[in-house]
Order: structure tokens, then C-alpha cells, then sequence
């Protein structure tokens, strides 16, 4: 018998189910996990040679005073990110690959010479009354990358070389002394073994095999000696650890280097003594310091919590500088950055100093205990500028002193709340020669418009002779950490510019029909009647705040970059920040409810007071990275009006020339931004629009064009709920879809055994394309879909969708409901195809009588293989559109990342080639010139309106769905252009036109259409090569004869 194409068609799509299956399997995480955990062992075994080669050392130590433990002298004697030069330069020690590293921003940065250190181990079992044996590690190099490490860990002796990075591990054992010396100094002399890369013979070129790239060569050295000193005290004047890295080698052997010279500073966990009275009076007597820095509405901390607060803030968290705005001198004078060197990154800046930070380095802070209202405390930190070109990560490290660096100590006191300080630039002496510098801090509670920095502080010349503009920084405040820094001081905003963000709104919201509707029919963020009104504010905040992507308003033509957008709301009316700072009050004030306390909220006053802090990330945005507003906010249409006021980073001229300044920055700009209604999710895009707009003329320097840009959809907090809901109302409809779409299927089962001769003529194809969507689901992960969304819709979990037991019922009787679809389906498919078999085993054989798929099937896959590509290229004219609404984002841990387009397009035309299932029964009765009805019109009516829903729900629901989850649907993606509004209308409307075409053919035959749809000599309908079968001959063979063959009646039963 020869094999029908049937069965190819059914080994085709098991194959395919084999695909998907192998395809979503995975091996089990942690099957190929390694304990990596080890113990670390020390060697101690050329210590006879440490007592010779440092004997200089040893026979100046002194006895050792105190038993200090491994912990403490591993943290005391370890520094990282020093500083480290070379004498002379004829014998370097290391090469350096000046070549452009990948993913550098940079050429022109200069490449530091770094250096760390580590105690790895205090043998105290081995101590003696004048050393203890020490076992040391150190990493020195050049690098521009940024790249150099930060922390001790048991590596080998080696030398590693790649494009702006240079770096040489050496490890050390020898002896910890103590000595008199110098006013008491802490020393190792320590003995090392590494890999030195070796130099040429031609001192003018000791690197010339670097021209060649390949392997490194390298000689083996163990004649490394490396001395460092530590004040036995830390102070303000005596902080430096300096030391010497010396080969041990004759000039003429190879592996010889010229002497490394080693210098850092105390690090966090040194021990540090406040004993600079004398100095710190230079700068702070009398105290406290008037710099008029503080107006006279700004309130400072002066509570018992400051050097927990300034810790806090300083995290290593960078100061920003603030432009010299005030400046009237000459260009080199308003252009420098206070008592610092400048580099050309700095310099280029022309006093804007825009991307030039301070980092306050190894804050300690003593605060004396005091039991009245008055309290002191004592600070010592550094000071260090960082050009914009530097990293900012190692930079924030680095600890060697430098024309850079500026080491303070100085007093507080709650009477002022004042940190005075004295500052004392790069290498320091005894007498404090280099201390000119005065430093004045707060601490700010009160904020404004103009006053929006956590930290405030100046640095000023002490004397002429080291005169410099005042340099002033600040780090801004961000509502998220405010809990950290004022836990039991209640900050507050002092509003100013609520009159004039009065008049933006009567500009933009004129009294109108379309107000008035939208006022009585939609709902936006509002303060809650039901709860108390600290808790009332600080929700409606929330609500208010977005971190969201972007993109211009309108959609651009060409291709434009996405921008991130982070609208940080900083006040709600009297509340600033958030709840917290409601549970500081009495439990009687939390349980006032909101309409009893804000009267000044109901009918006489309808605006809500608000400031925020807006951030634009992206590269036509640079100059407003962030913008500071301060306005109205009317719940009722949901729109803020705010006077935004922009850090301007121009020239220190242009800022001097510009007399309409507030406190060095622009504040002629408006701001509108126009939130999503809480109601109606479904049917309006959830998306927030922001315009931002100057108010100076054409010819104004600080002059901008309008920027109106529009949010990806939004959600907020109680939408949270609503997104679970439309998850459960979804599941709701599969169920109900599902159901009915069995119904249909068992009424074409039931329709077949009265009309067993119309039985050949359906489409095997029709039949595979619906179990096919049927399995899909099934296949690819559908026991784990429902927790797949609940870990990736959130950034932290949601409860609610935890612990929703009706969502996990819904979905495992979608699950039940798609399994049973796909069985009567198969059934549906196992009777046709039985059907064919007996035709064919008619006597006499007849096989081009039987309805064969084979020309339905390759007709089918050819039109759906053409409309692919269409939508390909189609797709591929709207690359600049699809970057920024046309994108599939998967969110995966947080990080967002996109399919290949042909891959999304084709899981889309998976959705497409389901709707389009009667294509091929069209095709078929085309080529069988059937006479018969093999099609309910339950069967086929009823599928193509189950079909139909999911395009019906997305062309009435919200045109951009719950961005949360990865795919809305298991196909259809409005996100594409593929289906977009006009393809929910196209594919509906062709699913019909292919349902009415079954209809037609089925209610007259292929000779009555064929005389129809002739004029003249012209046939519309193709002509084939088929014989039909009588309906006799159909059934004849379908039905048992009644002539007492029972056997055959009973071999037919079994069978079926």
C-alpha cells in the first residue's frame, strides 16, 4: 500500500512537538556547582634570609608595646590604590600598552600608577620581642581602564599585560618592627618573589618584543626587598605611609629595577588622633565661620545623630561642584577648581566643573556625649577632586596624597550646626605650611526650590597666598534615602513658586467641554478619603513617582534614542519624603483621617502643593540630566504644573552674564506633566507625557528648544491589583473560549456519523494547524507559565499574586481545557484519515479518487511562507518606529533584552496561520470540486469567532499592554506593527471572508460555482485533474453492508 501524505502531515507535526519540547528542557541549576571554599597556607621559610637583608631595619626596632591581634594589624597595615613612582626611568620595572582598551571612553586619560597592599597574615605563634613574621601581598601597575583591584586575595606572582593596563602581583613574607624614629613609626621589611617581565638589552628600548604580540617573556626574580612605613600615630600632619620597593640585584643582571617609591595614606580602620588644635584654629577661630552660606529660612541639623548622618551620606557617594556663578575675575581665576590642580578635562569645563566630583574619603567622626541639648564632635576626612575623564570607581578608592587631595579635620557643634574644618593640600609637613584651605559644612532639614542638597559646604582661602574663588558642593537629595539620614528630625519644603505655577495652569487648562467630561468620568491619583493623612500623602507620592523609559513626542521619522526618565516626587503638600516620618508622630495624628486634617485640601483649596525632582538619561539630554520643580498638582485632570529650575553647566562668563540666575541655576522654564487616569486602564494608554519648555528669548545663551517627550506605560499602586484581575477576567475568557470551542469540535464529531460520505473532505491540514495551537502551550512551559509572570512582572514580588490560590485554579483548567481540545481534535483527525484509508482499499484501487492533502499542503505552506516575508519586509521599513514602540522586551532578573526580529515575527505569524486555519478546507474543496458539506457550520463559525476574541479584546483594551509581563497573549503582540489597530480589524475581517467562502462552497457545488463564475470563455475558478467519488461509492465503503457481513461490521468497530 503506498504511504499516504497524510502520514507524512501527522510525522511532521509530532516532529515539530519533539522540537518544542527538547527545545524549553533544561538542565537543572546547580548540577555542575563546585565548592570553591579552601583553607590558605603561609610559608615562613626565608625568613633567615628577611633577618639578613634587613638588618638596617632590625637593629633600629624597639620592643613591641602591645599584643595586637591578626584582625587589626590586617587592617591597619593594608592600604589600597596608592601611589607609586620610579627614580630615574633607565631601568623601569614594568611596560605599559598605551593602546586603546575596549569599551574605554577615552584616549587622552592620563594612565595612573597604582599600587595595594595587604596583610594576609600575623604569625603570633613566631613573635618575638621586636618583630612578629608578617606574610604580605602586593599588586602594583599602570592602568586607564579602571580596572586595577581593590581587594586582598591569595594570588600568585605573575604579570598580566593587555591594552591600558599593566599589572605586576608580588608576594611578601618578612618582619613587623616598631621604632622610634620620626616621632614613633610602625615597619615591614618584607622580601617578595614574582614574575618580572624581561627587558631588551638597548636600555633606549627595554620593551621592543611588545611590537610583537604573543606571549609575555618573563624571568622568575625572588630578590625583591619592600620596606613600608606607618606613623605609630595617625594626625592631620603626620598620615603619610610612605615605603620603597628595591631589587636586591646587581645593575648589570637584567632583572634589576630602579627604586619604587611607595605613598598612601591612612586608611578606615587606622587609628586616628585629634590632636591639631592649633592648626584647625587657623581656620575656625572664631567659630562658628559667618560664610552667609545658610539663608535665613534654611534650618540645619543640630541633633545628637551628626556623625551617624554624615557617614551615612557619605558613602562613597560623590559631592557634586557647583559652577563659580558668582565669579567676576579673570578667566585662570574663575576657571579654577579651588585648591586643587587642574587637569585639561577640569580646565576645558571653563568654571561649569560640569561632571567634576569630590569624594569625602575615610570620614571619621568622634561625637562627645553630652546629656543637655548642646553637643561636639570631631571630623577628619579627605577631600579628593576627580576630573570627569577619571574612573569615578577607582578614583573613589585611590588613597595616595597628591595636588588633588585635601586632608581636613576640623569641629562641630550643635549651637550652629556648622562643620568647620581646615584643609591641607597633598603632601603635608610638620609645621602644616600646606593647611590654607577653610571648609564649611551643613547639614540642611529645610528644603526648597533653590535649597534641594542633603550636604552643603564651601571650600575657602585662608590667606592670600594660596588665593582661590570659594568653591562650593552639594549632593543632592534623593526621597528613597532620606529615612537613613533623618530617622528622628522631621525635614520639611519650604515652597515658593506655587503663585507662578498658578499662572501655567490657567495657561494650559482653559475652561473647556472636554475638561469638564474629563474631570466627571475619569479618576488620577488623589488623596485617599479613608486614610490618615501623613499616610494619605505619602501613597499619593508614590503614585506620583515613576521611573520609566521614553521617547520623543511626537514619534520621530528616523530612529531616536530612547530616554530614561526618573520623576522622583520629593513633597506632598506639608509631607516631605514619605510615611516614616508619620510614624514619629503621636498614634492619634496617624489615625486622623485625611478630610478632618486638610482643610486646606477640600473645596476652597482644590491644588495640591508638590515638588519633584525630574532626570533625563540620554545623550540629547545632557543638559538637563536634572531639573528641579516646584508647583500645583490637580488630582482632578491629573496634571502637574510646575517652574522647573535646571543646574546650568555653561562657562563661569556666561553664568556671571546671566543676572536673572536663582542661586546659580535657571528657573524660566515650565514644566507640564500630564499623568494616566487610575480608571478606564483598558481602554486609555497608560502613558505619562512630560513638556518642558524655556521662557527666555531667542537670543538668550541659556535659551533650549521645547522638549516634549512620552512615557512607556505606567502602573500604579493599586493597578497592581488590576493587573491581577485582568489576569484572573483573561483566564475567565480562555476558559469560557476553550469551552466553547470543544463544544464546536464534539458537534462536527457528532455531525461526521450522519454524514460519513462528506467525512474524506475535510482538511488534515485544517485539522494539524488546530492541534498545533493547541500544543503549543502546552509544550513550552505551560505548567510554569503563571510563576514565570509572577517573578518577572515585579521587581519585588507581589503578594497579592502570590498568594492568589484562584489565578493557580484558573490556569490549571486552561491547562485541562487545552488538553481536551487537543484530544478531540486528534479524534477529529484519526476519523478522516481512517476515512481515506478505507477508500483506498476499495476494490478496484482507486487512489486518484481519495482526497489527498499534499497539493492543499504545499499550497498552504507557500501563501503563509510569501506573507511571512511580506511582514519581514514590512516590518523591516519600520526599523525607526520599531526601536522605540515596535520592540519585544523580555525582563529577566531586571535587565531587559530582545529577541531577533525574525524570531518575534514568526512566534507573531504562529497567531496568524491559527486564524487563517480554513484557509486550507478552502483550497482543498477548491482542488475536490467537492459536492458535499464535510463542515459544520457550528464547527467552522464557531472556531473562527473563538479566533476572532483575542483581536476583538485588543482593539477595545489599552493600545500598549501591562508592560510587566513578556507577552500578553501566547501570539498576538500589539506591541508590533504587526499587529497593531489595523491588523486587529485585517486578520478579523479576512477570518471572515475565508468562514463566508467555506459557506459558499459548501452550500453549492464546484460545477454550480464553476457555471457561476463563468463569462464567456473565462473561468474564474481553477480547473484540476480530480475524479470525485459518487456519494454512493463513499458510502458504500464507509458503511457495512447489510447483507449479514458482521464479521466486517465487527473488524470496523474494533478498529475505530
Amino acid at each position: 500500500m503506498k504511504f499516504p501524505f497524510s502520514a507524512v502531515v501527522a510525522l511532521w507535526f509530532v516532529c515539530d512537538l519533539w522540537v518544542l519540547v527538547l527545545a524549553n528542557s533544561g538542565f537543572p541549576e546547580g548540577m555542575y556547582s563546585f565548592d570553591r571554599n579552601s583553607h590558605a597556607t603561609y610559608k615562613y621559610d626565608r625568613m633567615g634570609e628577611v633577618q639578613k637583608q634587613c638588618a638596617s631595619v632590625l637593629s633600629a626596632s624597639s620592643e613591641l608595646r602591645y599584643e595586637y591581634s591578626v584582625t587589626g594589624m590586617k587592617g591597619e597595615l593594608s592600604f589600597v590604590n596608592g601611589d607609586w613612582r620610579q627614580d630615574g626611568g633607565k631601568f623601569p620595572i614594568m611596560p605599559f600598552d598605551a593602546r586603546k582598551s575596549p569599551g574605554t571612553l577615552s584616549d587622552d586619560r592620563a594612565p595612573l600608577n597604582l599600587v595595594s597592599f595587604w596583610v594576609l597574615d600575623v604569625d603570633h605563634d613566631h613573635r618575638l620581642k621586636k618583630s612578629i613574621p608578617i606574610n604580605g601581598f602586593m599588586v602594583m601597575g599602570i592602568t586607564r581602564d579602571g580596572n586595577f583591584v581593590d581587594n586582598g586575595y591569595d594570588g600568585n606572582p605573575e604579570f598580566q599585560l593587555w591594552p591600558s593596563h599593566s599589572q605586576l602581583s608580588i608576594p611578601f613574607q618578612g618582619v613587623y618592627t616598631e621604632s622610634k624614629k620620626n616621632g614613633g613609626e610602625r615597619v615591614l621589611c618584607l622580601l617578595g618573589n614574582t614574575m618580572l617581565p624581561t627587558r631588551e638589552a638597548d636600555p633606549a628600548n627595554p620593551w621592543e618584543w611588545m611590537k610583537n604580540p604573543g606571549d609575555i617573556p618573563l624571568s622568575e626574580d625572588d630578590q625583591i626587598m619592600l620596606v613600608l612605613r606607618y606613623p605609630m600615630t595617625f594626625t592631620l600632619t603626620n598620615r603619610m605611609i610612605s615605603g620603597e620597593l628595591r631589587s636586591l640585584n646587581r645593575e648589570s643582571n637584567s632583572k634589576y629595577f630602579d627604586v619604587v617609591h611607595i605613598s598612601s595614606q591612612l586608611g578606615k580602620s587606622a587609628k586616628y588622633t585629634f590632636g591639631s588644635q592649633q592648626i584647625v584654629s587657623k581656620a575656625c577661630n572664631p567659630y562658628p565661620f559667618k560664610d552667609n552660606l545658610i539663608d535665613d529660612g534654611i534650618s540645619v541639623y543640630k541633633g545628637a545623630r551628626f556623625c551617624e548622618i554624615l557617614e551615612e551620606i557619605n558613602r562613597e557617594k560623590p559631592l557634586s561642584v557647583v559652577p563659580n556663578w558668582r565669579c567676576n575675575g579673570t578667566d585662570d581665576f574663575c576657571s579654577k577648581l579651588g585648591p586643587f590642580l587642574s587637569d585639561k578635562e577640569i580646565k576645558s569645563t571653563d568654571g561649569g566643573f560640569q561632571d567634576v566630583k569630590l569624594y569625602m574619603q575615610d570620614v571619621i567622626c568622634e561625637q562627645a556625649a553630652s546629656k543637655s541639648n548642646t553637643g561636639s564632635a570631631r571630623v577628619s576626612t579627605v577631600f579628593r577632586a576627580v576630573s570627569p575623564s577619571e574612573n569615578q570607581y577607582t578614583a573613589a578608592k585611590r588613597s595616595g596624597p597628591s595636588n588633588t587631595s585635601l586632608a581636613a579635620e576640623g569641629i562641630w557643634k550643635s549651637s550652629s550646626g556648622q562643620l568647620c574644618m581646615v584643609g591641607c593640600l597633598g603632601f603635608i609637613d610638620a609645621k602644616g605650611s600646606n593647611c590654607n584651605t577653610r571648609i564649611c559644612m551643613y547639614i540642611p532639614t529645610t528644603f526648597s526650590l533653590k535649597q534641594h542638597s542633603i550636604i552643603l559646604g564651601t571650600l575657602f582661602p585662608i590667606n592670600n597666598s594660596s588665593a582661590f574663588f570659594p568653591l562650593s558642593f552639594e549632593q543632592l537629595v534623593l526621597p528613597s534615602e532620606l529615612w537613613n539620614y533623618f530617622k528622628l528630625t522631621n525635614p520639611n519644603y519650604s515652597y515658593s513658586k506655587t503663585n507662578l505655577a498658578g499662572t501655567i495652569l490657567e495657561k494650559n487648562e482653559p475652561f473647556s467641554f472636554t475638561t469638564v467630561i474629563k474631570k466627571s468620568l475619569l479618576t488620577f491619583p488623589k488623596l485617599e478619603d479613608n486614610e490618615a493623612f501623613q499616610d494619605s500623602l505619602s501613597l499619593l507620592s508614590e503614585d506620583l513617582t515613576f521611573h520609566v523609559s521614553g521617547f520623543p513626542d511626537p514619534m520621530p521619522n528616523v530612529l531616536a534614542p530612547r530616554v530614561d526618565i526618573q520623576m522622583e516626587i520629593l513633597s506632598v503638600g506639608p509631607l516631605f519624603g514619605r510615611y516614616w516620618y508619620a510614624q514619629n508622630g503621636s498614634t492619634s495624628e496617624q489615625e486622623t483621617p485625611y478630610h478632618a486634617e486638610a482643610a486646606e485640601y477640600t473645596e476652597k483649596q482644590l491644588l495640591i502643593n508638590v515638588s519633584a525632582q525630574l532626570s533625563l538619561t540620554g545623550k540629547d539630554y545632557s543638559d538637563f540630566s536634572v531639573l528641579f520643580l516646584e508647583g500645583l498638582y490637580d488630582p482632578h485632570v491629573g496634571k502637574m504644573y510646575l517652574i522647573g529650575c535646571r543646574d546650568v553647566r555653561a562657562s563661569w562668563k556666561v553664568l556671571y552674564q546671566s543676572y536673572d540666575l536663582e542661586a546659580g541655576m535657571d528657573c524660566l522654564i515650565e514644566v507640564v506633566v500630564a499623568y494616566p487616569p487610575t480608571t478606564t486602564r483598558w481602554l486609555v494608554n497608560p502613558k505619562a507625557t512630560i513638556s518642558i519648555e524655556s521662557q527666555r528669548t531667542d537670543d538668550d545663551a541659556l535659551r533650549f528648544d521645547t522638549i516634549k517627550l512620552q512615557t512607556f506605560p505606567i502602573i500604579y499602586r493599586k493597578q497592581r491589583e488590576d493587573v491581577l484581575s485582568r489576569k484572573g477576567v483573561e483566564g475567565i475568557l480562555r476558559i469560557l473560549t476553550l469551552s466553547f470551542a470543544i463544544g464546536c469540535i464534539l458537534s462536527q464529531l457528532f455531525y461526521i456519523k450522519h454524514n460519513v460520505d462528506s467525512l474524506p473532505y475535510i482538511s488534515l491540514v485544517v485539522l494539524g494547524v488546530q492541534a498545533l495551537g493547541y500544543s503549543i502551550p502546552l509544550v513550552t512551559g505551560a505548567e510554569a507559565l503563571f510563576k514565570k509572570m509572577v517573578s518577572e512582572s515585579y521587581e519585588v514580588s507581589s503578594s497579592e499574586l502570590e498568594s492568589s490560590e484562584w489565578l493557580h485554579v484558573i490556569d490549571y483548567t486552561v491547562k485541562l481545557l487545552l488538553i481536551v481540545s487537543l484530544l478531540v481534535t486528534l479524534r477529529l483527525f484519526q476519523k478522516v484519515w481512517k476515512s481515506r484509508i478505507r477508500l483506498q482499499t476499495r476494490t478496484p484501487p482507486e487512489p486518484h479518487c481519495v482526497p489527498s492533502d499534499k497539493w492543499v499542503f504545499l499550497c498552504t505552506f507557500t501563501i503563509h511562507v510569501i506573507g511571512y516575508v511580506i511582514v519581514l519586509i514590512i516590518h523591516g521599513t519600520k526599523t525607526s518606529q520599531k526601536a522605540l514602540i515596535a520592540k519585544t522586551y523580555l525582563v529577566d532578573g531586571g535587565n531587559s533584552h530582545s529577541l531577533p526580529d525574525w524570531v518575534t515575527e514568526l512566534g507573531e505569524y504562529v497567531g496568524l496561520v491559527e486564524d487563517f486555519f480554513l484557509l486550507p478546507q478552502v483550497i482543498g474543496n477548491l482542488i475536490w470540486h467537492i459536492d458535499c458539506k464535510p463542515l459544520r457550520k457550528l464547527y467552522f463559525i464557531g472556531i473562527t469567532v473563538v479566533r476572532l476574541l483575542p483581536h476583538i479584546y485588543d482593539y477595545i483594551r489599552v493600545p500598549v499592554p501591562n508592560p510587566y509581563f513578556s507577552e500578553d497573549s501566547e501570539f498576538v503582540n500589539p506591541n508590533l506593527d504587526f499587529y497593531s489597530k489595523f491588523g486587529d480589524i485585517a486578520i478579523p475581517v479576512t477570518a471572515i471572508i475565508l468562514a463566508i467562502l467555506v459557506y459558499i462552497q459548501q452550500r453549492w457545488s464546484y460545477e454550480k460555482l464553476s457555471q457561476f463564475l463563468t463569462f464567456g470563455q473565462y473561468k474564474l475558478l481553477p480547473t484540476f485533474r480530480y475524479q470525485r467519488l459518487s456519494s454512493r461509492c463513499c458510502e458504500s465503503e464507509l458503511v457495512p453492508a447489510i447483507n449479514g457481513a458482521v464479521a466486517r461490521e465487527k473488524e470496523q468497530v474494533d478498529v475505530e
